[in-house]
């Protein structure tokens, strides 16, 4: 028997829903809406339950040729998968192998997704194969697609991947380098970002920064959030002027102060001077 007052009501597509809701439509293998969304929200709320990471682990494995008529396809819900997957912290440690296997998918997207995941998460094992896969450098995992204006790798995804999860040695640095002199502004700045926060060398901050005068704003908006996930604290007034959304710019401040390897020890009034820029933007 049914009512207008059935408490169990499923919510419509698009309306609020909590954990338990968004697990069950994961759970839809036969409606990739449903799951694309339920990856979404997982991952944003930092979901906990036990079923969410196999249930992600399982989405991320639905994968198949791109069909572009055919609305939100496997891949779709692949990518938002590895997306949440990278948001979970140790708890998707069990998922690092199933990122590690789609670095190889023919899916540039779902390639580009893998990769922030696994940077995300921190995954030491996955620097080595990060690294192979810009051994060829500007001229090959850095040249465009012969049909497309995407690059023969995700370069960006690949570099910034490098730089956040922190392996400084020697090769990571030599695969990095030469994509500084990359003929794409964001992939120079994600490879600046990277070399600084592996070497922690002043004039790759300074490069980003001269990348927030840049007359894309994509651009600029790219240098910004690279400054701050570098947490570089010289680029604290360069920041707080660079032409571009004032919410962004909070984010790259609020970067300067979280993520700083000095974070601890810096003197109170460079703090203060965080604070009050970010204010000012308010």
């Amino acid at each position: 028997m049914s009512g207008s007052g059935d408490s169990q009501a499923i919510p419509a597509e698009g309306d609020p829903i909590d954990e338990a809701e968004a697990l069950r439509r994961l759970r839809c293998s036969d409606d990739p809406s449903a799951q694309y969304y339920a990856a979404w929200w997982l991952g944003r709320a930092r979901s906990s339950h036990p079923d969410t990471v196999p249930l992600l682990q399982f989405a991320l494995q639905q994968r198949r040729a791109r069909d572009p008529g055919a609305g939100v396809e496997e891949n779709a819900v692949a990518r938002n998968a590895a997306r949440a997957l990278g948001k979970l912290g140790p708890a998707a440690t069990p998922a690092i192998g199933d990122l590690l296997e789609t670095l190889d998918d023919p899916d540039d997207g779902l390639r580009e997704a893998a990769a922030r995941a696994l940077g995300d998460l921190r995954a030491a094992i996955a620097v080595e194969p990060l690294r192979r896969r810009l051994a060829s450098g500007p001229a090959g995992a850095g040249a465009q697609q012969s049909n497309s204006p995407r690059l023969v790798e995700p370069c960006e995804a690949l570099l910034e991947a490098l730089g956040d999860i922190g392996v400084a040695s020697d090769e990571v640095v030599a695969v990095i380098r030469p994509f500084v002199e990359h003929e794409r502004p964001l992939i120079r700045s994600a490879a600046c970002r990277a070399l600084l926060q592996l070497t922690g060398e002043a004039h790759w901050g300074e490069q980003l920064v001269v990348l927030l005068q840049h007359p894309q704003l994509q651009v600029r908006r790219a240098a910004l959030m690279d400054l701050g996930a570098a947490g570089w604290r010289p680029a604290l007034q360069p920041i707080a002027a660079t032409l571009a959304e004032n919410s962004l710019k909070l984010i790259a401040l609020r970067g300067l102060v979280e993520q700083g390897d000095d974070a601890a020890t810096q003197v109170d009034s460079e703090i203060a001077a965080v604070l009050e820029a970010m204010d000012a933007l308010l």
